[in-house]
């Protein structure tokens, strides 16, 4: 910041100055270009300057190139357009590393950097593809990540031990929140029915058996087991380079690991310190988890929080809650009558935080000062957030809750939120993915599914996030789904709820920024701010919503340095 302030003493000196008086400038560099800034005050410009890392002046190229004399005139951009620097502000880095390592075996195609891989849309093309895995991989225990039960059909225990019983196989749910084990692989995480009385998350056949599927806090039994498969070093590199070809291809400059904490922090430092640098082209900041800073820390976990913001440039004064469970799996808190259909069928869902301890744990943190950002899915779920929430102190100025996923809101709740220092950060995906499939599951909720439109029409800070790996971190593509709201089954969900160009575009720039707390440093091309671009081939703004998958990241400039 230093170094931004001291270019902007630079540049005031030269507007002050007479045009025979500028002086000469050094390491200036003046890109022509055109800017796609995000700032309302400016939304275009066909000059940006750059010193230090940061962007010293916006405006007119060739005004300021009779201001900024002594510049370095850069015009390999000239037929380019330059964004600020996209941001995917809800993502996770070890997650990540842990399911893009694995064979994927998903629901829908997926696209990654080195190609799409092929979705499987039958239960019988599912099976077919784990055993054609099975047949070809190496010995040891096999995980593969990506099935998903209302497009796949449902699978257990029998159907993976009609595959091998000779080796542990794993099926890992899309969401990230569920395990299919077979019989092998139960026994090697030592998993027994008597978990059952201790976690929810164990399911039991009508005979009192293990079907297999462990999910949610019950994973925490199991996990260590599981652990020394996906979270091998060889393991996490091949997914850590997958994830950040996906990142570079998508023209990423900074994303948030929204949940530090959680796989231990001591490993995830490792995981950072061995696979990310300065030379990567993006930037992580981290937003520590509440329940794995409240196992570590105890008591003190509020003043570890703020006194790691405080010391370290990677961690942001903010934290991580969870209100309910999750959208994929069908655990998300729902209102009465619950979900008519699906693997959760006749329930309502699952609380984390149960509602009459969330304004109590929520004032710990909110009235230290910290950012909120909170994992809140169903609409129940929503109730208690908003609830929580309404029930805080004022709180410092430019304090903020953030709803994160946001899969249901309804009318009510969005009118709730407008009237709070609130925001949301919508789930990319859960239309694309889900929007013609999930009222099997929830029924006429669905008319509720991530309203973006109505929440941006309002004024509600409204970014969306990948939540990566749970839909690859392309930020344009994010916006292109809630521009269009189209579905895998060919449908169109609630299309009154599009976002226009406008408003998607500032989703993945400046209102990402503001979910971070990093609105004056990033997520728009102002002075004064940090020097990250995304360099694209053409105006998303004057680019029909349909072809925003053309669009082409041609590289990066991030803190002033150019990765192509």
């Amino acid at each position: 910041m230093k170094k931004l302030m001291c270019a902007a003493v630079i540049l005031a000196s030269c507007n002050a100055a007479s045009p025979d008086a500028t002086p000469e400038l050094s390491g200036v560099t003046l890109y022509q270009t055109t800017a796609i800034t995000a700032d309302p005050n400016q939304p275009v410009a066909t000059g940006v300057a750059v010193l230090n890392g940061g962007i010293t002046a916006v405006g007119d190229f060739d005004a300021l190139k009779d201001q900024l004399r002594g510049a370095v005139i850069d015009t390999q951009y000239a037929d380019q357009v330059l964004l600020p620097g996209l941001i995917d502000p809800h993502v996770h880095m070890t997650l990540g590393a842990m399911m893009y390592g694995a064979e994927m075996v998903p629901p829908w195609d997926v696209p990654m950097a080195d190609g799409v891989v092929k979705g499987l849309t039958s239960r019988e093309a599912l099976l077919a593809r784990i055993t054609e895995i099975e047949a070809a991989a190496p010995d040891g225990p096999l995980v593969l990540w990506g099935y998903h039960d209302l497009i796949q059909g449902d699978i257990r225990r029998a159907d993976l031990d009609a595959i091998t019983t000779d080796r542990p196989l794993l099926l890992w749910h899309w969401s990230g929140h569920d395990f299919y084990l077979n019989s092998a692989a139960i026994e090697m995480v030592g998993a027994t029915p008597a978990l059952a009385d201790q976690f929810h998350g164990i399911e039991l056949d009508a005979d009192g058996e293990l079907t297999g599927r462990i999910y949610e806090d019950a994973l925490l039994a199991i996990f260590e087991k599981i652990a020394a498969v996906i979270m091998h070093p060889t393991h996490i590199k091949r997914g850590w380079d997958r994830y950040e070809a996906l990142l570079q291809d998508a023209g990423v400059t900074t994303v948030a690991e929204m949940g530090y904490g959680i796989f231990g922090r001591n490993i995830e430092d490792a995981f950072l310190a061995a696979h990310h640098d300065d030379t990567d082209g993006y930037t992580i900041y981290l937003v520590p988890e509440h329940r794995a800073f409240l196992q570590e820390f105890g008591e003190t976990t509020v003043e570890a929080m703020t006194t790691m913001a405080a010391t370290r440039d990677d961690v942001l004064p903010q934290v991580k809650l969870f209100s309910d469970a999750a959208f994929y799996s069908q655990t998300m808190k729902l209102t009465a009558p619950g979900y008519i259909g699906g693997q959760s069928k006749g329930t309502t869902g699952l609380f984390v935080i149960q509602p009459d301890d969330l304004p109590d744990l929520m004032a710990s943190y909110w009235d230290a000062g910290l950012d909120i950002h909170i994992h809140s899915n169903g609409d129940a779920a929503q109730d208690s957030t908003l609830a929580a929430l309404e029930q805080q102190s004022p709180g410092k100025e430019g304090q903020r809750l953030i709803v994160e996923h946001a899969a249901l809101l309804t009318p009510e709740q969005i009118a709730r939120l407008a009237k709070l220092p609130a925001g949301v950060s919508a789930a990319s995906h859960y239309v694309r993915y889900m929007g013609g499939t999930m009222a099997d599951a929830i029924g006429a909720k669905a008319d509720y599914l991530s309203p973006m439109g109505s929440t941006a029409s309002l004024g509600i800070p409204t970014t969306l996030h990948s939540d990566a790996p749970l839909a690859p971190p392309y930020p344009l593509l994010a916006a292109q789904a809630h521009m269009l709201r189209d579905t895998e089954t060919g449908t169109v969900s609630l299309p009154n709820e599009r976002l226009n160009a406008e408003q998607a575009l500032r989703a993945i720039t400046l209102d990402a920024a503001w979910s971070l707390g990093l609105e004056t440093e990033i997520g728009s091309i102002e002075a004064g701010k940090r020097a990250d671009f995304t360099i694209v081939d053409r105006n998303p703004l004057s680019t029909a919503a349909d072809d925003w998958d053309d669009i082409q990241v041609l590289g990066r400039i991030k803190d002033g340095v150019v990765y192509p």
